[in-house]
């Protein structure tokens, strides 16, 4: 079994292989893939971006473990989801809701957590879940419905063009709006221009950054199918001066594609 692990933990300090450390004592024979730790803190959109770019590519039967907000709320638990036939540990915090919508085949309740609060407990609860799939166990699991997310980003059309929002910055500095190639495509009928602060209008879309010259800028559908402004051999988010918002998932930039 692939047991997968994305979270805010960082790498600065021993929590990413404390958390491996436990879930070894559960699923020894499992092998464990980091899809990243490098989450903003809190930051549900972000994870929930990087979990849907990612998840695709693995194989039916796979666990997707996710410990980012883990006691949100007053009745923190745990929750167990399934889409496509890969498994989904996360807190019942909305991000499963940010990353499926209602897509989600089952929603199982598995734990609940009463106070102190300890991250290793959590993890350790993840554990046992994986233990439970493994061996076909989850009818000892409640059904139960999926919270919904505060506030769920979607590009907005108006009359002057859509309004999209900043979904993710990754290591190259790349911004990702909300916008699928799909969405694009069902609005996006004639000419268009993407205006971007301190830079040229885009006024097509590239299907690689060498595409234009070294230090322009330019737009493209990245390998999860979302639009990103980009600067070939630069950060465009720092020319930019962008951020993907803060740690309430609030704060979002609008770039808006005139048509």
């Amino acid at each position: 079994m692939i047991v997968t692990l994305l979270s805010d933990l960082g790498t600065r300090d021993a929590s990413v292989t404390v958390a491996k450390a436990i879930l070894m004592n559960y699923a020894a024979t499992s092998t464990i893939v980091d899809i990243s730790h490098d989450v903003a803190q809190y930051d549900l959109q972000q994870a929930a971006y990087l979990l849907v770019a990612a998840y695709k590519h693995f194989s039916p039967g796979t666990v997707h473990i996710i410990p980012i907000d883990v006691f949100s709320g007053d009745a923190p638990c745990l929750l167990l989801a399934k889409k496509n036939d890969q498994y989904f540990i996360a807190p019942d915090n909305g991000l499963l809701s940010l990353a499926f919508g209602s897509e989600i085949e089952h929603n199982l309740r598995c734990f609940e957590f009463k106070r102190p609060h300890r991250f290793s407990d959590w993890i350790s609860s993840a554990g046992k879940v994986v233990v439970s799939i493994q061996e076909n166990r989850l009818s000892a699991y409640t059904t139960c419905e999926v919270k919904v997310a505060h506030r769920q980003l979607q590009p907005q059309v108006t009359p002057l063009g859509i309004d999209c929002n900043i979904r993710c910055i990754d290591h190259y500095g790349n911004v990702v709006l909300d916008i699928t190639r799909q969405q694009f495509g069902d609005h996006v009928k004639g000419p268009f221009k993407i205006r971007i602060m301190r830079m040229d209008d885009v006024t097509t879309i590239s299907n690689n950054y060498n595409e234009v010259p070294m230090g322009e800028p330019l737009c493209r559908f990245n390998d999860a199918g979302y639009l990103e402004i980009a600067l070939n051999h630069g950060s465009a988010a720092a020319q930019l001066g962008l951020t993907s918002g803060n740690a309430d998932n609030i704060g979002y930039q609008t770039i808006r594609i005139f048509f």
